[in-house]
């Protein structure tokens, strides 16, 4: 359930107040999985803000304190919203960035919006590598996602038959621990996370942070663009042009595709009866990629 401006403690609202200006307006966004406040901010010298904010003894405060570090640490011009104020003080994780009203991407087959994506993509792995200031490893998300998938594994309703070998085959002695690098990745690239503002994409949501290799960032937003109705194939040559790409070393690809693919089936397994499509459709289009790799 969301929670109103007005219910944040008067601390916070103050401290957050005396840094951007008082607040004339707050509009909240309604609905959501996430817990807390989201709500966008009017302030009295005319600027408008975006308000994220989590208690901090919330299961989900991790992911909020994740964005706020990469809030501190991305570079100035980094294509993403700039933050402008956060606190971890009064039990509270909480942030309020530059608003932005764009679109979401349109990654549909042409669409501009396709090539500016991938360019977007290749411009933050120049400019966030080196990693700055160092951040959570990559592998910290991935073991998670291989808990879940191995938990699939063993069930023998979650997946059919056939499908269960493949992924068991793909995954077999993947150890996460493997995958090292110097680049800070967004890791949640969606096209709702990538919006178009005054002829720009920027990219939103920066609570999946992580450091890894940099071609980890194009192989998890690929499976978006066969979501959109690219094929398999022609997602391949759309990532072609990208040094990242061509630097990614095919086994490990697989094995995320995989891990990618099945968290989706994950999700659609649990999630409300109104998000299922949705989320199978995701995974749809991951299996179609994977089975595309393990053809040759």
């Amino acid at each position: 359930m969301r929670i109103q401006w007005e219910a944040l403690p008067p601390e916070l609202r103050d401290d957050l107040e005396a840094g951007l200006g008082a607040v004339i307006k707050a509009e909240p966004r309604h609905g959501g999985a996430m817990p807390g406040v989201a709500a966008r901010l009017w302030h009295e010298d005319g600027t408008s803000t975006w308000l994220k904010a989590c208690p901090r003894d919330h299961d989900a405060a991790w992911l909020y304190e994740r964005e706020r570090r990469a809030g501190l640490i991305l570079p100035r011009d980094a294509p993403a919203p700039r933050m402008r104020w956060s606190s971890t003080d009064h039990g509270w994780v909480a942030m309020a960035h530059v608003f932005v009203n764009g679109a979401p991407a349109d990654l549909s087959p042409g669409s501009d919006d396709v090539a500016m994506a991938l360019a977007t993509i290749a411009r933050l792995g120049e400019l966030l590598t080196p990693c700055p200031q160092g951040a959570t490893p990559v592998a910290a998300h991935l073991s998670n996602l291989l808990a879940k998938a191995h938990a699939m594994l063993d069930d023998d309703d979650a997946l059919p038959g056939r499908d269960r070998a493949m992924y068991r085959d793909v995954l077999d002695g993947f150890d996460p621990a493997g995958l090292v690098g110097g680049t800070l990745l967004h890791f949640e690239l969606h096209p709702g996370a990538l919006r178009l503002v005054a002829g720009n994409m920027l990219v939103l949501d920066w609570g999946l942070a992580c450091q890894g290799p940099a071609w980890v960032e194009p192989v998890l937003f690929a499976p978006w663009l066969i979501f959109a109705g690219h094929s398999p194939r022609r997602t391949e040559s759309l990532l072609a042009d990208l040094a990242v790409w061509q630097a990614a070393p095919p086994d490990p690809v697989t094995r995320l595709i995989a891990l990618w693919t099945m968290f989706r089936f994950h999700k659609a397994a649990h999630a409300p009866a109104s998000a299922r499509a949705g989320w199978e459709h995701a995974a749809r289009s991951g299996r179609a990629w994977l089975k595309l790799r393990l053809a040759g």
